[in-house]
Parts: structure tokens; C-alpha cells; sequence
């Protein structure tokens, strides 16, 4: 994992727009938002804006795999002051590709996040987000817990949490380089 650059968003955009078919022809639902004209290229521009905390996943021949947004702030939306308060990641906007579903980026990077927390002094890592079959999975294959269901834009909004803490044996990690080993 390292942080993204302005000259990840051609890939980058390539990959949102290789989710969205996938997500189309698997009969997922928002890929076809994504696909919508300018969106993925939205998406991607946020990379190396110095706004948005993107971070790239690579995989072992340096190929864009996966990005996701880590903010050192939870948002004030659904969350309470308490909660606010307790040193955090946000996990965000995240991003595979299809063609790696089989070693299960988004969960590496997510796994790679709590870690990356513990490391630099967060007690949690949390996540929102808004399809129950969303929830299943972050539940059920990345161990988050979920903490509150509320709404935000007329949707519903269910958010997510887990401890911060160094995994053993995770093959994602963070060199000075920024190169994945």
C-alpha cells in the first residue's frame, strides 16, 4: 500500500470503470451510477488531490489493484460526540478490481487499515456504508461490526466498526518506499 499520486488516476479510473461492469453484469447494485458519464473520472481525480487520503493497492507486478480513501477523522454524520472523539480511521470509498477478486483485495486493504491504525495510535477503523449485502460481508469476511443504522440523503446508512490491531501474517504492508512486499 502506498499513497495514491496524480499519476494513478488513468488507472484508477480504468478500475472504477472495470467494477462498474462487473457490478452491472453481476446485477450488483450502483454499478450502473458509476458508469454514468464523468463519474469514475470524479472518482479517481480525488487521488493525489491533497484533499482525499487515497491510498493504492498494488499488486506484486506494481498493477493498481485497489484504492480506498483513509480519513484520520470520523464524519460527524451518524456517529456519536463519544464516539467522534476515540482516535479512528475512516475507511471509505474503496475500490477492486474484478479481475483480482480471488485474493480479495478490498478485504487486504481493509485488514491492512486495522493494522495501519494500531500502528499510528487509533484505537478503531470504521466504515459506512449503504446495502445491507454490504454489511453481510464486511461483517461476515472482514470481522467489522456494526454499530449504528441511520439515514443521510434519504437512504439508509449503516456504519460499521472494528479494533484497531496488527494482524499477523497480513502479505499487504506499508514500506518507506511505498512498494508492497
Amino acid at each position: 500500500m502506498r499513497p495514491a499520486t496524480a499519476d494513478d488516476r488513468s488507472a484508477y479510473t480504468e478500475l472504477i470503470r472495470a467494477r462498474a461492469a462487473w457490478m452491472v453484469s453481476t446485477g450488483k447494485v450502483g454499478g450502473a451510477d458509476l458508469l454514468e458519464e464523468d463519474r469514475a473520472e470524479q472518482i479517481a481525480a480525488q487521488a493525489g488531490n491533497g484533499h482525499t487520503p487515497v491510498w493504492a493497492l498494488l499488486s506484486p507486478e506494481a498493477e493498481l489493484i485497489g484504492c480506498t480513501s483513509l480519513y484520520d477523522q470520523t464524519p460527524e454524520w451518524g456517529w456519536t460526540d463519544t464516539e467522534r472523539a476515540e482516535p479512528a480511521l475512516f475507511l471509505a470509498t474503496t475500490f477492486t478490481h474484478p479481475d483480482h477478486r480471488v485474493t480479495k483485495p478490498g478485504t487486504l486493504m481493509a485488514w491492512w487499515a486495522l493494522a495501519h491504525a494500531a500502528r499510528t495510535g487509533k484505537l478503531w477503523v470504521r466504515r459506512g456504508c449503504g446495502h445491507q449485502r454490504l454489511v453481510r460481508y464486511y461483517r461476515e469476511h472482514q470481522g467489522f461490526d456494526l454499530v449504528h443504522t441511520t439515514e443521510r440523503g434519504g437512504h439508509p446508512a449503516y456504519l460499521l466498526a472494528r479494533k484497531a490491531e496488527e494482524l499477523n501474517r497480513l502479505p499487504v504492508t506499508t514500506e518507506p518506499t511505498g512498494t508492497v512486499t
